[in-house]
């Protein structure tokens, strides 16, 4: 089996937590053969950990970029400096056979999140992909696949409840207790960081967004951050549903709200990603449990990465995707801070068979 040589940059938490056991898991697939951190300390001890050497650990990543047996380059920056330093490093390897990864969120601006899109093309890069994991974590597939196949019969509504316990998680050991992102020099801050990931769910289950309208609330709950965010949906398919965030509370009575997708026949509910089972209540009375593995997403990610370098499937996050996922996020701060409603796509990324098929689509559009 042909060993992928990677190029890690950024040696924090998202590659200790997060890429490095899938590496793990995937080691007759990748081979991590130089690492770079602006840290010394931290690229050091990665480095002396792989067992790489003083020849595979930099501190500058544009010296890392050059090497020429690489073939993978996994970027994992603050949400600061995705868009600068992945810029660069694409523009270094333009014209090459090496491909890329890259973390979300993808840009702190709309303006810069769109220049990531182009990232590909503009740069000749053979292959990107954003490792978004919740598109490829099991449960948001079992679900997207229980919709379009029409399991609960027509969907007319969902509703989604987030809460996470932001200034308890900032005294843990955790992604939240990172100074940048208690005091975040990005827009949306706690909100945009976290939840990129559920807009991602959203737009995978149900498609493209027509228009948004939504409203929030700054409290300390959250360092004077976005607090509490609700947002009203409106798909292009004509679908809608509701999304709530809080990042100060917590939910003390089970079942909690979760996700909860009613249709015609039945509803489609899941409690937490973590919970392991995906619940299927049909108006008949009969109900259905269906299992999956939560936290799956950063293995099967890489794996799509490895086939997909070796030609036998498509990557399936690209930049361009990933930008749709920040345009809606930007949307939605564009709402809260005007008041109004906002568009968001222009066209339909599928037109799904339990809703209106493109001839439908376009005579309800006119």
């Amino acid at each position: 089996m042909k060993r992928l040589k990677v190029g890690i940059v950024g040696a924090g938490m998202a590659f200790e937590r997060l890429r490095y056991p899938a590496y793990q898991e995937l080691n007759a697939n990748y081979e991590i053969v130089a690492i770079c951190d602006a840290d010394k300390t931290k690229a050091t001890y990665w480095a002396q950990k792989l067992g790489l050497g003083a020849q595979g650990t930099y501190t500058d990543f544009q010296e890392l970029v050059t090497r020429e047996d690489l073939q993978v380059i996994d970027i994992m920056v603050s949400v600061e400096s995705s868009f600068t330093v992945t810029e660069a490093v694409a523009k270094a390897v333009s014209g090459t056979p090496k491909a890329i990864i890259c973390k979300k969120p993808i840009a702190s601006t709309l303006a810069e999140a769109k220049r990531y899109a182009e990232l590909t093309h503009r740069y000749k890069i053979p292959m990107m992909m954003i490792a978004e994991n919740y598109r490829y974590n099991e449960d948001p597939n079992i679900i997207r696949d229980l919709v379009r196949e029409g399991h609960i019969g027509g969907v007319d509504y969902f509703v989604w409840n987030r809460v996470i316990g932001f200034l308890e998680d900032r005294t843990q050991n955790t992604f939240t207790a990172k100074e940048w992102r208690q005091h975040p020099d990005f827009p949306g801050g706690v909100f945009y960081d976290t939840i990129v990931h559920d807009i991602a769910v959203i737009r995978h289950i149900f498609g493209a967004i027509d228009e948004l309208m939504a409203y929030s609330l700054r409290k300390d709950i959250a360092l004077d951050q976005l607090a509490v965010i609700n947002v009203i949906f409106r798909f292009i398919s004509g679908f809608t549903g509701s999304y709530s965030f809080c990042a100060g509370g917590k939910e003390v009575q089970r079942p909690l709200i979760g996700l909860r997708i009613l249709g015609r026949n039945g509803e489609i509910y899941q409690e937490e990603r973590d919970s392991g089972v995906i619940n299927i209540a049909y108006n008949n009375g009969s109900v259905k449990q269906l299992p999956y593995r939560p936290q799956r997403g950063y293995y099967n990610q890489m794996l799509n990465f490895y086939n997909a370098y070796l030609g036998k499937e498509p990557v399936a996050v690209t930049p361009e995707i990933e930008y749709g996922d920040a345009r809606t996020i930007f949307a939605i701060l564009e709402s809260i801070e005007g008041e109004t409603p906002v568009k968001v796509d222009q066209e339909a990324d599928f037109f799904p068979a339990y809703q209106r098929n493109k001839e439908e689509y376009q005579e309800w559009r006119m």
